[in-house]
């Protein structure tokens, strides 16, 4: 019985915004967090250059929440993209072995 069969093989589309959204946050929130280091750490080395106080309040929110939010922009545009080229790949692939399968044993 052929139809009783599942196919391991055969990719499943309904992963793609999983995988898409998982890889975006952890990218977004790993850039968040080194962007955020590098900026606490310019910002305590700048101010003591100047010999002023420093406001760490600015790395939070003109520095590193600006550039999670526009590399995670960046991640899921090409995450996406990425993906969808992978899906695609592997539907043909899964034909082709399909194919040969049916044909040659």
């Amino acid at each position: 019985m052929p139809h009783a069969q599942s196919n391991p093989g055969a990719p499943g589309w309904f992963w793609i915004p999983v995988r898409v959204v998982i890889i975006t946050v952890l990218v977004a929130l790993i850039s968040f967090a080194i962007v955020l280091l590098l900026a606490l750490l310019g910002l305590i080395v700048s101010a003591k250059v100047q010999g002023v106080s420093s406001n760490l309040t600015v790395a939070y929110h003109r520095i590193a929440l600006p550039t999670a939010i526009v590399i995670g922009g960046v991640v899921l545009v090409f995450s996406t993209v990425m993906e969808v080229r992978h899906y695609c790949q592997a539907k043909a692939l899964a034909r082709i072995e399909r194919i040969s399968s049916r044909s040659g044993g």
